[in-house]
């Protein structure tokens, strides 16, 4: 950025639990994304970006912190752990002079620490675990959550967002039941909107608009799910590995790893999650509206991306925490002034992660970027990384993998299974290919740099030489939890 240039405003549009492959832009034959392609044809589009541990916890703290899993130390989904971070994404911009402010879900420890925001207007969809009798009065989502305290408001005090019976990491979908502009969705934009009209104009601001959706549950205003619940819509991806044996085991469980067994509810978890990437789609043109009303929509630098995946019955599998594309896979675009972010229209190949999030917006800027970041600004040209390393502590499903641009390596911690992914020839990682001979070299590379990634972990899953199975997991580094 030119020295005597205007600092230009900040905006981070994140979804939770949206797919890569969920956009038009990306090729989807079924989900429509007209602001979003929008962004995407006057931007930058990354289609190799990754969330390195996918799930939501861990994925906002490499978001907030520009830290690796193996520095912010959260490899698993634990709630409950304070975020004590000294170094943070909006916290560097406040120091630097800008106005901060987020709208939406945060998904922090306590409920309500601010991460360097000078304000928040939080909601976190339905959280488990600030539900319990045991939690103290502040900390219970009735009283910390601002939209659900502002739609008990609106609606009465006996209503709740679980009025519907839909489970928040369930499969079953039915229409939103209240009015469309009481949905979530609409009211994170609305707060969104409302900060850019109260903003201090004389100041640059940070806003981050943080939507819970497509994360279940799919309840999507009606208009949207009318959308996709009669279209044929493409079958989910199955391949050569797929575990049937335990899909049918557990398919007809509302709330598991599994997708369900019964071909119609698959078609209507699709409905469902396409309807609520649209719906977020039209909210995010109302809040792009908002930017021109406000005549800001030459001197912003937009950011769009996801916490992580939805595996959406691709090979049986639902929800995240998983290697494989569906779950870790996600959208990453970038729009803004060509003097910030060069010419537009471009799609980058390069290899990205949450942890570039926090060094791009800084760069963009022209605020320092701290040293100890692991994350790269995407807006200095270079080759980019040549890997990354990935994980997710998961029981007996726990997982390390190494991702490339062209491939994928899995191992599985705690049975030492190994799984091999030729992404070029194979992008919905349909073959397993480690058993494959022309493959043996290639795995063997990737073995060896999973194995250099893990050298030293306090789990001790390798001696320097080989991998070692059935070793202990934690969720958190340094704690045994």
């Amino acid at each position: 950025m030119p020295a005597n240039a205007k600092r230009p405003n900040l905006v981070l549009i994140m979804t939770d639990e949206m797919r890569g492959d969920c956009l038009g832009a990306a090729g989807h034959p079924d989900v429509k994304t007209p602001f979003l392609d929008t962004l995407a044809a006057q931007g930058i589009r990354f289609s190799r970006a990754y969330s390195t541990c996918p799930s939501c916890i861990a994925a906002r703290a490499a978001l907030h912190t520009g830290l690796s899993q193996e520095h912010h130390g959260r490899v698993g989904y634990r709630d409950g752990v304070p975020w004590d971070y000294p170094v943070t994404m909006a916290g560097e911009l406040a120091k630097a002079g800008y106005a901060t402010a987020c709208a939406g879900k945060m998904h922090v420890y306590p409920l309500r620490r601010s991460m360097g925001f000078h304000h928040i207007d939080l909601h976190d969809g339905y959280l488990h675990a600030h539900r319990k009798p045991n939690i103290p009065h502040h900390e219970h989502q009735m009283v910390a959550d601002d939209y659900l305290y502002w739609l008990k408001n609106e609606k009465g005090i006996a209503c709740d967002i679980t009025d519907t019976g839909l489970e928040c990491n369930s499969w079953v979908t039915r229409p939103w039941m209240y009015d469309e502009h009481l949905h979530p969705t609409n009211w994170a934009t609305g707060r969104a909107l409302d900060f850019l009209r109260r903003r201090d104009r004389d100041q640059p601001f940070f806003l981050m608009l943080s939507y819970v959706r497509p994360h279940a549950p799919y309840d999507p205003p009606a208009c949207y799910y009318d959308m996709y619940k009669n279209k044929a819509l493409a079958p989910p991806f199955s391949g050569d590995w797929d575990d049937l044996e335990r899909l049918r085991r557990e398919g007809r469980v509302f709330c598991n790893t599994t997708g369900p067994l019964d071909p119609e509810l698959i078609r209507q978890q699709q409905a469902g999650y396409y309807a609520c990437i649209t719906h977020v789609d039209h909210q995010i043109g109302r809040f792009l509206q908002g930017l021109m009303d406000e005549e800001l929509y030459d001197n912003t630098v937009v950011v769009f991306t996801s916490d992580h995946g939805e595996l959406l019955s691709d090979h049986g599998l639902c929800r995240k925490s998983r290697p494989y594309e569906g779950s870790a896979h996600i959208p990453l675009l970038l729009w803004g002034p060509e003097a910030v972010i060069g010419p537009g229209g471009r799609v980058s190949d390069r290899l990205a992660e949450l942890r570039d999030i926090m060094p791009t917006l800084l760069d963009a800027a022209g605020v320092p970027i701290p040293s100890s970041l692991d994350g790269e600004s995407l807006l200095q040209p270079g080759k980019g990384r040549a890997f990354l390393h990935g994980e997710h502590t998961a029981g007996p499903d726990s997982t390390h993998w190494i991702v490339t641009a062209r491939d994928k390596y899995i191992w599985f911690s705690q049975t030492g299974k190994e799984q091999y992914f030729d992404l070029q020839a194979d992008p919905q990682e349909r073959h397993n290919a480690v058993d494959d001979i022309p493959c043996r070299e290639r795995v063997e590379k990737l073995r060896a740099r999973l194995i250099e990634a893990l050298t030293g972990r306090e789990e001790g899953f390798t001696d320097g030489r080989r991998l070692i199975p059935g070793r202990p997991t934690v969720e958190v580094l340094g704690q045994r939890l």
